[in-house]
């Protein structure tokens, strides 16, 4: 049985557009992988040990990663530590850049009640999880637009030099039409070489 863990960007849900539409492809077209998509908060510490705790749990089974945005972050750092298959979504490369706008504010979930309170210490522990650089360029299938008004797709370009990548120009942070690349994602995934 395979299992694909969908991983939210910050201050996302299992909710989010993306998230539902990955589910809904996969319940449709193919339900032998089991979907899965963790809540995850901002707290570095805390999300390093609910996804330890996930992928650990999971033993015996094939697992493929997707991460959008900070969701892509934590997807590399996974795939890195567990030697995993993984689609990037727009991911942010350097997280620390951004979230020093968001330390000591009250922050509220775009689709939960849940609030949140970032600290200074916050920083230093997503640094601490950072992966500089992939060390299996072919586990991953890095996909940005050129339009992305959050994050500089670039630095992602960058980054991850040596897997496969799709560039495309114009979209969005959201990733426009991203259901029309689930077929050949989900067959990267699943190969089994």
């Amino acid at each position: 049985m395979a299992v694909l863990i969908y991983l939210h960007g910050f201050l996302s849900s299992p909710r989010s557009h993306k998230a539902r539409q990955v589910a809904d492809w996969l319940a449709r077209e193919r339900p032998d992988i089991t979907y899965v998509c963790p809540h995850l908060t901002p707290y570095p510490d805390r999300t390093r040990q609910q996804l330890e705790t996930l992928v650990n749990g999971l033993s015996g089974e094939r697992i493929y990663l997707m991460g959008s945005s900070l969701g892509g972050f934590w997807a590399t750092w996974l795939s890195e530590r567990y030697d995993l298959r993984t689609v990037l979504i727009n991911p942010s490369v350097r997280p620390w850049d951004f979230m020093p706008d968001y330390l000591e504010v009250d922050l509220k979930g775009y689709h939960t009640d849940d609030s949140y309170r970032l600290e200074a210490r916050h920083l230093a522990q997503i640094k601490a999880m950072d992966v500089p650089r992939p060390s299996r360029p072919e586990n991953y299938w890095l996909l940005v637009q050129t339009g992305d008004e959050t994050l500089d797709y670039r630095q992602a370009v960058e980054k991850y030099r040596g897997a496969r990548q799709t560039v495309e120009p114009g979209g969005d942070h959201a990733f426009q039409g991203l259901e029309r690349h689930l077929p050949e994602l989900i067959a990267f995934l699943d190969n089994k070489d």
